[in-house]
């Protein structure tokens, strides 16, 4: 079952919940630019899309707080890339 994406706001990540396993994105705020360092889904999460709907969630929650984002990460950064319609979101 897919969770929503939570913003661990303690750990400074965001998460999301599936199978039993969560997968998070760390992240730095700094006024209203959001970075995003690193992305990780357990192993036996790999594969199935949950990255991406983790991305997607926190994408979406950035744009409801007026946040530009900073993707380090790899993956964040190609996942920005390929998706535009989070185009108006990079900083």
């Amino acid at each position: 079952m897919t969770g929503a994406v939570i913003d661990n706001t303690a750990r400074r990540r965001f998460e999301l919940t599936e199978q039993g396993l969560t997968a998070f994105a760390d992240y730095h705020l700094d006024g209203d630019r959001l970075a995003i360092p690193h992305v990780e889904a357990p192993p036996a999460l790999r594969g199935t899309g949950t990255a991406g709907r983790l991305m997607a969630g926190l994408l979406d929650q950035a744009r409801a707080r007026s946040l530009k984002v900073v993707p380090i990460c790899p993956y964040a950064k190609i996942f920005m890339q390929r998706h535009p319609e989070y185009q108006d979101l990079l900083a």
